[in-house]
């Protein structure tokens, strides 16, 4: 226990260290020009001029003066809601120490526990973790804290986490699994068939989980389909029907494959690495852990079993299911933004710094070359966003 503790105020302490770097990084980089002076054009905004870019502008809006326009709709009321105090959310979303504790319990290591959670302080995406009153700190927070339920088997408290990370993004509904996972498939695979009550009871939880999402959708069906509008809007008669697909798809041209054009290659190569070390793990770990199963335990070395457990798979199948979509079906490098919502991408760093240590240095200095490029182009307000 000693150990542990050693290890989370060394993680405390290299935390603030970071967040201070990155902050000074970023009002560092306020000096340069901007690319687009919309920022200058808010009044009241000098404080946190700095991070008014990109999406911040439709959370302002909306703050201000609820759902105005119909492409708003693609960001959900609790998002709005961060501006009141975005950037204090931000900052005290500290998720390293709750990545530890789930480390711990997933590869069983202290060390590899202290790895991951080091790995995790180099984000690929510094300031809408770190600062910006973006959706990241708190979907992260959330979709962590959420897990962290699960290894304890605690159900209703998963799913109100995960719920609570619904409603900062749709994604969230995706968490739902790591509750089916525990209470149908894992029993499954032990060869017990699970009871009607746990049939029930993760029906039950599922719901739970996926109401933020349900509930926003019929809100906004309730405002543009039950109303005496003529003509009623086209994806009102579509099944289901969702505003947030249509305005996805209408206003960023979201679906599948629509983003693979030339013009995007550069999103894709910034997105690359990350893509690469989630799909290499997951595969990885799912190959492995098949093969664990049909060879003897004592063939493995300790380190190769940290890898290998069991209980990684529900991450390894989250995370290739999520980062598939955002492959084909999003605009891609905002995996970029996303990945540390996956504590699998850190598991997955610290297997390559330890199983191949020429790649696993190769990320760390990707890592910390482009979470300082990227809080540069942040404040010069340069893609990607």
């Amino acid at each position: 226990m000693s150990l542990e503790n050693d290890h989370r105020r060394l993680l405390f302490r290299l935390t603030l260290a970071v967040k201070l770097f990155f902050f000074l990084v970023l009002q560092a980089a306020t000096l340069l020009p901007l690319f687009d002076a919309s920022p200058l054009l808010v009044p009241n905004t000098k404080p946190g001029r700095a991070l008014l870019r990109w999406d911040t502008f439709h959370f302002l809006h909306i703050a201000e003066h609820g759902y105005v326009y119909e492409h708003e709709w693609a960001f959900t009321g609790s998002r709005a809601y961060l501006l009141v105090g975005g950037m204090m959310v931000a900052l005290a979303c500290d998720n390293s120490q709750t990545l530890y504790s789930l480390s711990l319990h997933h590869l069983r290591s202290p060390e590899l526990a202290l790895l991951a959670s080091l790995l995790s302080l180099i984000p690929t995406s510094p300031v809408t973790l770190y600062f910006a009153p973006y959706n990241e700190p708190c979907f992260t927070h959330f979709s962590y804290r959420g897990m962290l339920c699960c290894t304890r088997r605690e159900w209703f408290k998963a799913s109100l986490w995960f719920a609570l990370a619904g409603t900062f993004r749709s994604n969230g509904i995706f968490l739902s699994g790591f509750i089916l996972w525990g209470l149908l498939v894992q029993p499954f695979l032990a060869r017990q068939m699970p009871t009607i009550k746990a049939i029930l009871k993760s029906m039950a939880l599922t719901t739970v989980v996926v109401t933020p999402f349900v509930a926003y959708q019929a809100y906004a069906y309730f405002v543009f389909c039950s109303s005496q509008r003529e003509p009623l809007p086209e994806w009102c008669s579509r099944i289901p029907p969702s505003i947030y697909t249509h305005v996805q798809a209408k206003y960023w041209d979201v679906g599948f494959m629509r983003y693979w054009t030339l013009s995007q290659i550069p999103n894709f190569l910034i997105a690359a690495p990350t893509l690469m070390v989630i799909f290499a793990f997951s595969f990885y770990h799912l190959k492995r852990t098949t093969a664990l199963k049909l060879s003897n335990e004592k063939d493995r070395s300790p380190l190769e079993l940290a890898f290998e457990n069991a209980s990684i798979t529900p991450h390894a199948i989250h995370a290739t299911i999520f980062t598939s979509i955002l492959l084909f079906a999003s605009h891609t490098q905002i995996v970029l933004r996303l990945a540390a919502s996956m504590p699998l991408v850190y598991w997955a760093a610290a297997w390559l710094l330890t199983q191949h240590p020429a790649l696993g240095r190769l990320w760390v200095t990707w890592s910390v070359l482009w979470g300082v490029i990227s809080t540069i182009l942040w404040a010069t307000f340069l893609p990607p966003a």
